[in-house]
């Protein structure tokens, strides 16, 4: 198992590093190692989904009853982490306002018409930078049921 396999201390509880390890390591999946924001995003989600078991020192950590969400949240939290990117023309991990416009036609594929750009984009940039970061991206995103054309939610399981 994943999490039995990646704990190093032998008490199916995950770090951050133990997980960014794993999916290194076992999932062998290179575009979602380098996709840093999202595993963050999804580990800090799946660790507050519970109370832990074992006081203080789980809740810094994911559980083994944790690791499934974390697992979908991960897949959702790259999604997001995807539209992004495609948006973050610069690729500095942030999206300014002339980003934003130019991917207008392209987001609005995925979250149906944006009236006042300038408006939505004011509205997503909450700490008031002017550049969007990814944090402040995926509130908008989970408020809008952003979702890719492009994605793999019709895939079939056999």
């Amino acid at each position: 198992a994943v999490v039995s396999t990646q704990s190093t201390g032998g008490n199916d509880i995950l770090s951050l590093a133990e997980v960014d390890k794993g999916i290194r390591d076992v999932l062998k999946i290179d575009e979602i190692f380098d996709a840093k924001p999202a595993i963050m995003r999804a580990f800090q989600i799946a660790k507050k989904r519970g109370a832990s078991k074992r006081g203080d020192l789980g809740d810094d950590y994911i559980e083994l009853n944790e690791f499934r969400f974390f697992l979908l949240s991960l897949r959702q939290y790259f999604e997001y982490y995807e539209a992004f990117s495609r948006t973050d023309e610069s690729g500095d991990r942030r999206i300014d306002l002339v980003e934003f416009k130019n991917a207008q036609e392209m987001m609005e594929v995925w979250v149906g018409p944006i009236g006042d750009i300038e408006g939505e984009f004011a509205k997503i940039d909450t700490n008031g930078g002017g550049k969007i970061l990814f944090d402040e991206f995926c509130t908008w995103a989970i408020a809008k049921n952003l979702d890719l054309e492009d994605d793999d939610d019709n895939i079939v399981l056999e």
